[in-house]
């Protein structure tokens, strides 16, 4: 795989401090790791309709 050692991991760092800037990457990394958890969620097939218990239906039908 990659060999991404300290000095690798420093530029990477650098670089990413000099385009988006320091006070960016707090958001940055939020909207990443909500990106990370949505795809997640849509590729485990979990969904909020079926999470959801259906209504109760209280009032039954009179025959």
């Amino acid at each position: 795989m990659f060999g991404l050692r300290m000095p690798e991991l420093l530029i990477i760092g650098f670089i990413l401090v000099l385009l988006f800037g320091a006070s960016k990457l707090p958001a940055l990394g939020a909207g990443l790791g909500q990106g990370i958890r949505s795809f997640k969620k849509a590729f485990g097939g979990e969904d909020e309709k079926d999470q959801k218990d259906p209504p109760a239906n209280d009032q039954q039908p009179k025959a």
